[in-house]
C-alpha cells in the first residue's frame, strides 16, 4: 500500500530532524529541488502559474486512475526545493486525501520561523492551488 499523505509528511519530518543546522537544512532543501525534473517549456504555460509566489511556479495537475498527479517546477533554487517537498506529500493522492489532509510538516520542520515573507506566502500559494486543482477534480472524478 502506498504512504498516506500523513505518513509523507512524517517522513520529511523525520528527515529534517536529522539536519540542525539552518544552512545544511537549506542546502538539502536546493538538493531536492536539482532532483526535481524541469518542467518542458511547453509547459510552462501562465495558466498553470501559482499565483502569490515572487518567483516563477507552475503547477500542473492531471487525474489519473482516482489520483492527482502534479508536475511542478520553479525558476528559484530554493522554491524548486518547496516544490518538491509539496509534491512529495501530495502528488499520488486521491483528491479526498488532499482535501482531508492538515499540512503539519511546514511548521514542524520550522520552514515557518525561517522562510523570508516572500517564499512563506509563496509557499502558502502553492498549498492553496494544490487543494483548489484537488477540489476541480474531486468534481471531474
Amino acid at each position: 500500500m502506498a504512504a498516506s499523505i500523513a505518513d509523507k509528511q512524517q517522513e520529511i519530518i523525520d528527515e529534517f530532524a536529522q539536519i540542525a543546522d539552518w544552512r545544511d537544512r537549506y542546502r538539502h532543501i536546493i538538493q531536492l529541488g536539482r532532483d526535481l525534473p524541469d518542467l518542458p517549456e511547453e509547459k510552462r504555460d501562465d495558466r498553470f502559474k501559482v499565483k502569490g509566489c515572487q518567483s516563477q511556479v507552475w503547477l500542473l495537475p492531471r487525474l489519473e486512475d482516482g489520483k492527482v498527479i502534479f508536475e511542478a517546477d520553479s525558476d528559484a533554487a530554493i522554491v524548486k526545493g518547496l516544490v518538491a517537498l509539496v509534491l512529495r506529500v501530495f502528488s499520488g493522492h486521491a483528491p479526498d486525501d488532499i482535501l482531508a489532509s492538515d499540512v503539519r510538516f511546514v511548521d514542524q520542520i520550522g520552514l515557518s520561523e525561517h522562510l523570508s515573507q516572500t517564499r512563506a506566502n509563496g509557499l502558502s500559494a502553492m498549498l492553496k492551488q494544490i487543494r483548489m486543482y484537488a477540489l476541480a477534480m474531486k468534481a471531474m472524478a
